[in-house]
This record gives structure tokens, sequence and C-alpha cells, in this order.
């Protein structure tokens, strides 16, 4: 490996050391992935565009770029349903494309990426702690043969810290997922309640009865109880039809 082609390896130890700290750990979840891929990106040599796509539920997606061109060939691999970036987050193995112009294993993406000026390209697999959830750190340099075993062994320890700041943003969605859904809940639950309460004032009825009646209504008007309730919360009107 020619020395110009090399990462510089106290500029490696620095980023590194950097993103081990807890200050660096510690911002937003989003901010901690884009800094990584910022970094990445300053680090490896020829200053590659950088990403990290994530699939959760078998849906990919581009979380963070440092570039449009990373966004572009990310996406472009997502419509087409292949591409390294995609093999590199399914198969948790590296995905390297020495020059995009003989690349025959993903044709699509080699003649997308080639058209765009990408003429190589390296993914390495984020072993992420969620349920669901792949992903991968990829790399698009404007250069053929952009990422030797040095560059790749650079990418993959950046790939570490990338895939623990993912896996802290996909508990994050899901905690917040959860936390929406308990809130429709219980708004939906609130609703039926003070609709229950007004037909047992208006009927003399039990609990019980009230919710019947409602439940009647449902079946009658093919609606549901909880839209029954907010029309009759609303307008003072239970739908019978």
């Amino acid at each position: 490996m020619s020395p110009e082609r090399q990462p510089h390896p106290s500029a490696v130890a620095e980023v590194l050391e950097y993103l081990s700290r807890p200050s660096g750990r510690e911002q937003p979840m989003e901010g901690a992935l884009q800094r990584v891929t910022d970094l990445a990106s300053t680090v490896l040599p020829g200053n590659p565009e950088a990403s990290v796509t994530l699939v959760v539920r078998e849906h990919p997606s581009t979380v963070v770029a440092t570039g449009l061109l990373a966004v572009d060939l990310d996406e472009g691999q997502y419509e087409c349903g292949s591409g390294p970036c995609l093999h590199a987050a399914v198969t948790r193995q590296i995905a390297d494309v020495p020059d995009t112009r003989s690349e025959t294993r993903w044709p699509d993406y080699a003649r997308r990426a080639a058209g765009s000026g990408a003429l190589s390209s390296l993914s390495v697999p984020l072993v992420i702690d969620a349920p669901q959830v792949s992903g991968s750190l990829n790399l698009y340099a404007q250069r053929p043969n952009g990422f030797d075993e040095g560059s790749r062994s650079t990418a993959t320890r950046f790939g570490l810290y990338a895939a623990l700041a993912a896996g802290t943003l996909s508990r994050y969605r899901r905690a917040v997922e959860r936390a929406d859904r308990l809130e429709v809940t219980f708004a939906s639950r609130a609703v039926i309640e003070q609709a229950r309460g007004m037909l047992m004032e208006r009927h003399g009825v039990t609990p019980d009865g009230a919710f019947r009646i409602l439940a009647r209504a449902s079946m009658h008007t093919h609606s549901t109880v909880r839209r029954l309730a907010e029309h009759l919360v609303d307008t003072g009107v239970l739908r019978c039809r």
C-alpha cells in the first residue's frame, strides 16, 4: 500500500479516541451517526462520500449521509432491491466494489454509480443490537480501487461505532412508537368512557348497559365504537344508521 493511500495512523487514532469518549457517545442519536460518517469521510483517503443504511423490518432507508451522491446511490439500490449496501446489511459481509465500470454482481448499481462518477465503493455491515434491524456503513470513492486493506480495516472500526449509535436510535424510535400507540389507546379509552357516561345519564343505564348501546350502534352503522363515541362527545348525537 503506497503511503498516500494509507489512512493517516495518528488521524485515525485521534478520531477513534474521540468516538470512544463519553462526550463523543452522548450526542443525539442522529447526530452521533452523522458524526461517524463525517469522520469516516474525512479520515479515509480520497475523502469518499459516506452514508448509513438502516433496514428496519425489511424496509431500507438512508438515515445520515455526507452528500447527495451517497444518498442517490443508496436510494437507487433500494429501488432495484439489490446492491452492495443491501448485501452488507442483510448478509453481514463486507461488500467491496473495486471498480464499478467492471462490476458484474450488481449491474444496475454499477451503471448508476459509474455514471455518477463513483468508481469504487465499500459497504461494511453494522451488527446492531435490535430486533429486525440491520445496516451498513457505505463509502463511495471517485477513483477505482479506492479502498485497500488498510481502508477496509479502518472502515470496519468506524462501523462498530455506527452500529452502537444505530442500535440506540432504533431502540429510541421503537420506544417512541410504543408511547404513541399507548397515547392513542388511552385517548380512545377516555373518549369511550366519556360517551358511556353520557349514555348512562341520558338513558339511566349501568356502565355495561351504556357500552351495549354503543356496541349495537357499532354493528348497525359498521363503524368502530371509538368513532361513534367521538361523534357522540362532539355532537351529542349517537349515530344508529
